[in-house]
Parts: C-alpha cells; sequence; structure tokens
C-alpha cells in the first residue's frame, strides 16, 4: 500500500517537473508574457532564487534541501 502511494507521488513529481521545464522553456522562447495562465514562470523562479538569496544561512539550507529533493528524482 505505501509502495503503492509512493509510486504514485513519484510519478505526479515528476510530471510536475516535466511541465516546469516546458514552461520555462516556452516563457524564454515566448517571452514573459501571461502563458496559457502560467504568469511569468521565468520571473517567478528568479524571484524565488532571490528570496534564498536575500535569507541567509536558512535560504541557503533550504535551496540545498530543494535541490538535493529534485536531484534524487532525476
Amino acid at each position: 500500500m505505501i509502495d503503492e502511494v509512493k509510486k504514485w507521488v513519484g510519478a505526479i513529481t515528476e510530471i510536475g517537473i516535466a511541465l516546469l521545464a516546458l514552461a520555462i522553456v516556452a516563457s524564454l522562447l515566448f517571452g514573459a508574457q501571461n502563458m496559457m495562465g502560467l504568469g511569468n514562470v521565468a520571473g517567478n523562479i528568479i524571484a524565488l532564487v532571490k528570496s534564498f538569496g536575500d535569507a541567509g544561512l536558512a535560504g541557503l539550507l533550504s535551496l540545498f534541501i530543494v535541490a538535493s529533493i529534485v536531484t534524487r528524482r532525476s
């Protein structure tokens, strides 16, 4: 039962990461306009990275945790 839930969560996470990558590429190719209701994807990611940087050590630690989760999936 738990293994099945882990598989579903893993699959949903992989789909989400693939859609995010697609949205980033589309946003960079076609500009920062509101693409298909997604908003400014590249601008939002830049703001997220900036907020990690502004948070100091806690932001660096959070960035490391997020990066390790994302790289573990691939």
